[in-house]
This record gives structure tokens, sequence and C-alpha cells, in this order.
């Protein structure tokens, strides 16, 4: 066995204990009973939450296009700095990343209940107090939080690789601020857009714990309904792996869906 191989080991080791067999396990909880036998009926209770799995997809894609928006804009407005200043900005986008995930989503929670800073403050001009926390807008907002910096990087490292000259050049030849966007950023800056709605998609649409802190009991997610399962009074592994499955297939088709959107963008550059 070549040293090349003797160094993977430890990573092939690692994929089939943490990512293989825990995979193998859902597969097989999902299609078979307490006793062992085989049953398809886990799959078809998951039908049940059809309404659960519509509104996780639907709360994660609005905190993906949120992310978005708000990330490009940075992450273009970044990448144009000096290196020192990049350098600043990217440290401060993941600064509260350095805290617990958890610390951050109870900040929120002190931030956005009734009694909290926000409705205090608003308080002193005469407003409210408003319902901000339990809503399905304050789990939106939890996401986009947390999630935000994961759209910026991905955002950023495509950003800075793209020659000013090149904006210059179509400035020169004519096009103005929403031709030079439309015809020269965007498309040079797809492969990261693509990658960001990735990597902010799939944590939210799994997303337990920030649902369970701002959303309330009435805005159950995806996640909430496998940690009940596994965790809460109404025990049933069975039923979990199946909706795990369900979700595992979502972000499957999640992440074929931008490879394609990916490798038309590489063919479309190889044509021009």
């Amino acid at each position: 066995m070549s040293k090349a191989k003797y160094a993977a080991l430890p990573y092939l080791v690692w994929m089939v204990v943490f990512t293989i067999i825990p995979m193998l396990l859902i597969l097989v909880f999902a299609f078979t009973t307490p006793d062992g036998g085989f049953t398809i009926k886990n799959i078809s209770d998951v039908g049940k939450y059809t309404d659960v799995i519509m509104k996780s997809i639907w709360l994660a894609a609005i905190a993906t296009a949120v992310c978005l928006l708000l990330g490009y804009p940075l992450a273009y407005i970044l990448s144009r700095q000096s290196a020192r200043s990049q350098q600043i900005g990217l440290m401060l986008i993941m600064l509260p990343m350095w805290m617990s995930f958890l610390l951050r989503t109870f900040a929120w929670m002190t931030l956005l209940e009734k009694t909290g800073v926000i409705n205090r403050v608003l308080g002193m001009i005469g407003l409210g107090p408003f319902e901000l926390i339990n809503t399905s807008g304050a789990v939106v907002l939890g996401m986009v939080y947390n999630y935000l910096p994961f759209m910026i990087l991905p955002l950023h490292s495509i950003m800075v690789k793209i020659d000013h000259s090149v904006i210059e050049a179509a400035q020169d030849l004519g096009a103005g601020s929403m031709k030079v966007f439309s015809k020269v950023v965007l498309p040079l800056s797809m492969p990261g857009i693509s990658s960001g709605i990735t990597m902010v998609f799939v944590p939210a649409v799994s997303t337990f714990i920030i649902s369970k802190m701002l959303g309330g009991g009435s805005n159950l997610m995806i996640g909430d309904l496998i940690d009940m399962q596994f965790l809460g009074n109404a025990y049933n592994p069975h039923l979990g792996s199946a909706i795990s499955l369900v979700l595992m297939v979502i972000v499957l088709l999640c992440m074929s869906v931008m490879n394609q959107f990916d490798d038309s963008e590489e063919m479309e550059g190889m044509l021009i």
C-alpha cells in the first residue's frame, strides 16, 4: 500500500464510522418495525406531517433569500476593499460564530420577548408591545442571523477573484451600472451564489433549536419532529428515522439542483 493510501486511511475510517454506518442505521430503522420486521408504514406515516415539511422548506427558502439579499451586496463591497479591510471585515462577520450557537439564540429570546429590549425601546416612543417571539418571523430572523456568514463567505471568495479591469472594460465600452452588474458581476459570481444557497438552505431546513426557542410550539419544523421522535415523550426511532430519510432526500435534491445549475454555468462559460 502506497503512502498516499496510508494517509487517507484515517479519513476512510472516519467516514465509515461516522457517516456511512449512521446512514445505514437510519435506512434500516426507517423500513423496520420495533420487532425487526420489514414495513413501509413509517414512510407512509411521514405524510401526516406534510404541512410541517412544507413549512420548513418555505421558512428555509425565505431565510435563504434574505441571506442572499443581505449577503450579496455586503460581499461585493467587502471584496472591493483593501486586503487589510477585508481581513477586518471577515473577522467581524465571523466574530459572532465564536460564541455558542445556543447562547446566540438565547440572546435573541431576550431581545424579542414582550419585556425584551426591542419592545422596551419601542415603548419609549409609544409603540407596542408587539408579539415578536414565538412567530414564524422570529424563526426566520434567527436563521438569517446564524446562517448569514455561510452566504457571505462563499460569495466573497468568488467576488474577490473578479478582476476589476474586467468591470472597467465594460464601463469603457459604454455599459451602465445595471448592465455591468447583469452581464459581468452576476454571471461571474454565480458559483458563489449557488454555494451560498446550499450552505444556508441545508442547515436552515433541518434546524430545530432556533424554531424551538424562537418559534414556540406552533412553529414546528422537520428538525423538531425528528428531535421529538428520538428524545421526546413520543419515543419512536423508526418514525424518526423515516422523517430523517425524507429530510436527507430533500437535502440531496437541493444539492443536485444547485450542482446542475453550476454545470450549466460552466458550460456557458466554455461556450463564451
